[in-house]
C-alpha cells in the first residue's frame, strides 16, 4: 500500500499548492497548461491502446463493460458522491467542486499507470510505478486545483480506495493474472485515457466513468480466448 499512500499524499500537497498559489497564475496560463495536459493525457493512452495483442478483446470489453457501466450508472453515482460531499465540504463555493472532484478522479484513477502500478505493488511488493505516477498525478493536481478547487483535493481519496483496492486484490491472486491478461486490461484502460484527454479538451464528452467496467471484463474475455486457441 506504500505505492498508493504516497500517491493520495502527492495529490493532496499538490491540490494545496494550487489551491492556495493557483490565484497568482493568469488564467490564460492555466488554460493552455491544462490543454497541454489534454493533450499528453491522450499520447499516454495512444501508447498503452497500441500495446493490445488483441483488439477484438479491446472492442469486447468496451462494449460489454460499456453496457454494465451504463446498466450500473457509474457516472451518475460519481456525480452523486461530488455533489453530497460538496454540500458537506464546500458550502457556498463556487460550483466546482463536483467538476473537480469527478475530473480529477477519472484521470488520476484510470489508466495503465493506476492499474500496473497497483498491480505491481500488490504481486511484487514494487512501487515504482506509482512513485512516477506520484510525481505526475501532483504536477496535474497544481494545475487542476487552481481551477477547480477543493474538489482535486477530495479526489484523493478514490484515488486511495481504488489503487489500494486492487493492490490487495492483487496480492490474493498471485499468480492467476498472466502477462497477456495484464496487457489487454492495459490497452483498454489506454483507450479510456484518450477518452479523458478528449474531455480535457472539450473535444467530445464521453462517459468515461460508465467505460470503467471495460477494464474488468478484459480479464474474462482474454482468457476465454487463450482457451479457444
Amino acid at each position: 500500500m506504500l505505492g498508493t499512500i504516497v500517491n493520495s499524499l502527492a495529490i493532496i500537497g499538490g491540490a494545496l499548492v494550487g489551491i492556495l498559489f493557483g490565484k497568482a497564475l493568469p488564467e490564460k496560463i492555466k488554460k493552455t497548461v491544462i490543454q497541454g495536459i489534454g493533450l499528453a493525457v491522450i499520447l499516454i493512452g495512444l501508447r498503452m491502446a497500441l500495446t493490445t495483442n488483441n483488439p477484438l478483446v479491446v472492442i469486447g470489453s468496451l462494449v460489454l463493460g460499456g453496457i454494465i457501466g451504463e446498466w450500473i450508472d457509474i457516472e451518475d453515482k460519481l456525480q452523486q458522491l461530488g455533489k453530497w460531499l460538496e454540500s458537506k465540504f464546500a458550502k457556498g463555493g463556487n460550483g466546482n467542486f463536483t467538476k473537480g472532484f469527478v475530473s480529477s478522479s477519472l484521470m488520476f484513477c484510470v489508466g495503465a499507470m493506476a492499474i500496473m502500478g497497483a498491480l505491481e505493488s500488490g504481486l511484487k511488493g514494487v512501487h515504482d510505478t506509482l512513485y512516477a505516477k506520484s510525481m505526475l498525478d501532483g504536477i496535474t493536481s497544481i494545475v487542476l486545483a487552481s481551477s477547480m478547487g477543493i474538489g482535486v483535493l477530495v479526489s484523493a481519496v478514490p484515488v486511495f480506495l481504488y489503487q489500494g483496492g486492487i493492490t490487495i486484490l492483487a496480492a490474493l491472486l498471485q499468480g492467476f493474472l498472466s502477462d497477456p491478461v495484464i496487457a489487454e486490461m492495459s490497452a483498454t484502460g489506454g483507450l479510456l485515457i484518450v477518452g479523458i484527454g478528449l474531455n480535457i479538451l472539450e473535444i467530445k464528452e464521453i462517459k468515461v466513468g460508465n467505460l470503467l467496467p471495460a477494464i474488468f471484463v478484459a480479464v474474462p474475455i482474454t482468457m476465454l480466448l487463450a482457451q479457444m486457441a
